[in-house]
């Protein structure tokens, strides 16, 4: 008797090895490259780009980062010192070379630009926000090189002149660093570039078309000082685009945080090594990060269109003594810098718009009202910038033509008599019997199958952030890789489960389509926002549900390459008679063969199912009533003899024509560019808020990031990932293992992940108290204040505070009164801060509710003003305001002021503060109390605070000391008006 013949195998084929190897090797391939975009920086040059100097802007910033230079210190005025000799040395070593080129080459080169420099010692400005005002006095340096379209008059010697001509660009970094950073990436990486800056666009060839203002502005860390007072220059009026560069990490890759349009977004794409997504905007816009950078203060205030670049990474650093140039590299400051000039070059080549924002051509945007963008790179190199507009037609394009061609297919294919799905059974011809399609099989595996992969890895989120809630601090990697081998074995597993159980031909496409449903509502979603809200982080929604719905069509499509359903009931109808005939049986007397199989697929295989027979066999394959055990016998062997080879394992019978590459083609639609948008947001939002919890933040947050990306980046594997073979969910199950036992015990922080704690020291300048306190995670910090000697035998006082413990002791009092080598004696406490608080007398009934406030500190820059009930208003004498910035609160905020902060360029100053309040009714001797502090913020001499020394030097090595405050000290006295 003939034995059928082997099938020939497919490397492309829809079977286990192939879609084993295939799906593993794809995301090995494309996650490997993300997480190296991620972590691997580009190489510096091996020689100076024409008009840079790469080994000097090193030498720059090791300089700029030898010590704190916090705006309340005078090592800031050293810094300040220091960048306008460098400024200076830049232009003239630049004119110089401009003149020797213009000797050997006579008029073929141009003149270097014309250059201007202003040493700000004037602008102040007065603004509120919220219960807080500030008055700030500012040092910023500028430095204006004229472009060659500018107008030619110094029309800022006028005042109330404005230029003329088409305007110009504003590139910005702030040069003060918070009291305990050094400021490498906050914001030295961005201070050097912009001195590299200057030297390239005072080079001979490079000079710009239009105007370029560089600004080192000093106050950026104390609430936007320096860019806000900025606003009062008059070379403010020149730039209508600005490029901001600043730090929010330590180190790395520079990212685009922010941008205003399109169309500045663009000139970022210049970049050689373009770095970001959208999505980080859309956290700014949502309020998920609440820290600013001066980008809200020129875009937000000044009307300003513009781009905001960063670092980002490792948050454990910044605003630490870790964020100095030892920690970073050459080249991070190679990726600022290098998207820093092609962006620049970019910017103030720009000839779209006159100075006035009216367009200069067909299709050009007016300044200020430039088009919402959609941008993210891609492995690092490439950069995908168009309209949130774009963005939201394709995406209602798709939310219509996506469903209308599934079900037009679907009509064609029932017209056709080819839709299997749900099909039950179908008639045969002569009226006799049913034959059994078996069409709903694998419908509803995909709601189990994903709510369960989704539950695994949200229940493992919830468990990390029950036991030990910071281990994503230091070890983001062992928590994906725990997620991600959790998911994978358990989708495995259950669908394994369901195809020995009810194996069908239909699970790819029933997954699909269920994977089509849930992505058309994300993008139903996604599209309400970019509509109402402007936001476009849900850019990568669209291509998913583009690639789902394109693998979806396909899998209608490979329907029609089926027999109609009448056809192959009459077809598998008409053989099983042929063969019963030949046996001497009747089909009038005998069930078909395939409706006997449709009760024998119901049954549960047993220890009496057949070895032999292609269909799963019982016992009552052999006893049908009418027909003898040779007959019955006869038949299975048939059936085994007349199998079809290209229906898989025990799937309907029906499915042998359907084509066996199209999987490949499906999962290369939607897997690639899944893997790698949002495989790379991944990364990119895991590094962001990993060790965000150390800054009061949800600790549960990052986990259920990881678990939701690891649901959206894994999705693409469940149509195929029954036919995976043991080996790759086997060995994953064991990492899961192992990884969970490591991120339930391991210690959540090292030497180069420390846990930040914030520290402060206030002093009652009235009763002598002096207490210091740390403000962190528990109970880590109770363990930190538990090694300080000073607190040995204390009754420390631990309070909590949101999500943090605030721990405080009696601790030594600090040296900050006097210069650093000053050999003169401290005065007496009450002499740190004077101040006279007087009442304003009206003579009228109800108005004797204001008062002026004197207040000056010794060897500080900095004072506060606190008051135990809100302000109506308040002005400081000699400031500045202006109508774009609030100067007193508004009248729907009932609150008030209650704090004001007060900033002087010079040392010792004594600020004059007219207040007034709303008095309570019926009181005209209603009275002003509050407190009168200063601030000193200098930690660059060892023993001026002894307190913070001593913290810093006995806190465990897996901890790192940073400032709570403006102030490091804090000296207050009460008073009363």
């Amino acid at each position: 008797m003939a034995r059928p013949r082997a099938a020939r195998w497919n490397p492309f084929a829809f079977n286990r090895l192939p879609v084993t190897i295939a799906v593993t090797l794809i995301y090995v391939a494309l996650i490997i490259p993300l997480i190296v975009v991620e972590h691997v920086l580009p190489p510096i040059p091996t020689s100076n780009p024409k008009g840079l100097d790469l080994h000097e802007a090193w030498q720059d910033l090791q300089h700029l980062t030898s010590g704190f230079h916090p705006y309340n210190s005078r090592n800031n005025d050293d810094v300040r010192s220091w960048l306008l000799s460098r400024i200076d040395e830049i232009l003239n070593e630049n004119a110089a070379a401009a003149r020797d080129v213009k000797k050997a080459q006579g008029k073929q080169e141009r003149n270097a630009p014309q250059t201007f420099v202003f040493d700000d010692n004037q602008s102040n400005l007065t603004v509120v926000q919220s219960h807080l005002g500030v008055y700030f006095e500012g040092t910023n340096i500028m430095v204006y090189i004229r472009g060659r379209e500018d107008d030619k008059r110094e029309w800022w010697k006028e005042p109330g002149l404005s230029p003329s001509g088409k305007g110009g660009v504003l590139v910005n970094a702030h040069y003060d660093s918070v009291s305990t950073g050094y400021g490498a990436t906050d914001d030295g990486v961005g201070v050097i570039s912009c001195l590299q800056l200057i030297k390239y666009f005072t080079t001979p060839g490079h000079e710009p078309l239009r105007g370029l203002v560089v600004l080192f502005n000093n106050g950026e860390e104390d609430f936007l000082n320096g860019a806000r007072v900025y606003s009062q220059h008059p070379i403010s009026k020149l730039a209508h685009t600005f490029l901001n560069l600043e730090g929010a990490g330590a180190g790395g890759r520079a990212t685009l945080f922010r941008s205003s349009d399109t169309e500045v977004s663009r000139f970022y794409g210049r970049s050689p090594y373009p770095f970001g997504s959208v999505f980080s905007d859309a956290g700014f816009k949502s309020g998920m990060i609440r820290s600013q950078t001066d980008y809200i203060v020129f875009e937000g205030d000044m009307g300003l269109r513009g781009l905001d670049v960063a670092f980002m990474e490792p948050r454990a650093r910044y605003h630490t003594n870790q964020d100095d140039a030892k920690h970073t590299s050459q080249q991070s400051v190679w990726h600022m810098l290098s998207a820093a000039v092609a962006t620049t070059e970019g910017l103030v080549s720009d000839t779209s718009r006159d100075f006035e924002g009216r367009p200069q051509g067909p299709g050009k945007v007016p300044s200020g009202t430039g088009s919402v963008a959609v941008w993210f790179d891609l492995f690092g190199t490439a950069f995908a910038v168009f309209e949130l507009h774009t963005l939201f037609a394709l995406s209602v394009t798709l939310l219509i033509v996506g469903p209308l061609t599934l079900f037009i297919t679907s009509i064609i294919l029932a017209n056709q008599d080819r839709m299997y799905l749900f099909g039950i059974s179908v008639s045969v011809d002569d009226g006799f019997g049913n034959v059994p399609l078996r069409g709903w099989r694998g419908f509803f595996r995909f709601p189990f199958i994903f709510v369960s992969t989704t539950a695994s890895v949200v229940g493992l989120a919830y468990l990390l952030a029950k036991i030990n809630p910071m281990i994503a601090h230091s070890s983001e990697y062992a928590v994906w890789s725990m997620m991600i081998s959790a998911w994978v074995f358990v989708a495995w597993f259950l669908s394994r489960i369901a195809n020995f159980a009810r194996p069908s031909a239909l699970h790819r496409i029933y997954v699909l389509t269920w994977m089509f449903i849930l992505t058309w509502v994300l993008l139903v979603i996604t599209t309400v926002y970019e509509n109402r809200d402007g936001i476009a982080s849900g850019y990568f929604v669209l291509f998913y549900a583009f690639g789902t719905f394109l693998a979806t069509w396909i899998s209608y499509l490979e329907l029609f390459s089926l027999p109609g359903k009448s056809e192959y009931a009459n077809r598998l109808n008409g053989q099983t008679s042929s063969r019963r005939t030949s046996l001497g049986g009747s089909r009038l007397m005998t069930p078909s063969a395939e409706s006997v199989n449709q009760h024998q697929e119901d049954e549960e295989p047993t220890e009496s199912t057949s070895l032999l027979r292609g269909n799963r066999t019982t016992f009552a394959n052999y006893t049908r009533s009418g027909e003898d055990d040779g007959d019955a016998t006869t038949s299975a062997t048939d059936e085994f003899e007349t199998r079809d080879f290209n229906v898989y394992g025990y799937e309907q019978p029906w499915s042998a024509n359907m084509p066996k590459w199209t999987w490949l083609l499906q999962f290369l639609l939607i897997a690639p560019i899944v893997i790698i948008l949002i495989g790379q947001l991944g990364l990119l939002v895991t590094a962001a808020v990993n060790q965000t919890a150390q800054d009061g933040s949800s600790a549960l947050m990052p986990y259920l990031i990881i678990s939701a990306f690891t649901t959206l980046l894994l999705a693409p594997t469940l149509p195929f990932i029954h036919r995976y073979t043991y080996h790759v969910p086997t060995f994953l199950f064991f990492v899961f293992v192992a990884t969970l036992i490591y991120n339930l015990t391991a210690f959540p922080f090292s030497g180069n992940n420390r846990l930040k704690l914030f520290f402060l020291q206030e002093v009652d300048l009235d009763s002598g108290m002096n207490r210091a306190s740390l403000l962190g995670i528990s109970p880590f910090v109770n363990d930190a204040v538990a090694s300080i000697p000073s607190t040995y035998g204390q009754n420390v006082s631990c309070i909590s505070k949101l999500d943090r413990t605030e721990c405080s002791w009696e601790s030594i009092m600090p040296h900050v009164i006097t210069k650093p080598g000053s050999e003169e004696e401290e005065p007496p406490l009450n002499e740190w801060v004077k101040y006279s608080a007087t009442r304003l007398v009206s003579g009228q009934p109800n108005r004797n509710n204001r008062a002026q406030i004197q207040i000056g500190g010794l060897n500080t820059r900095g004072c506060v003003l606190l008051f135990d009930k809100p302000l109506s208003q308040f002005h400081v004498a000699g400031s500045a305001i202006d109508n774009r910035f609030p100067s007193n609160p508004s009248p729907e905020d009932e609150g008030g002021i209650r704090e004001i902060r007060l900033w002087s360029r010079t040392w010792g100053n004594e600020w004059i503060v007219d207040v007034e309040w709303t008095p309570e009714e019926d009181d005209n001797t209603d009275t002003l109390t509050g407190k009168a502090t200063c601030l000193w913020s200098d930690a660059n001499t060892p023993g001026l605070i002894p307190a913070l020394d001593e913290v810093i030097q006995y806190s465990p090595d897996w901890t790192a000391i940073t400032k709570i405050d403006a102030g490091l000290v804090k000296g207050s006295r009460s008073f009363e008006a």
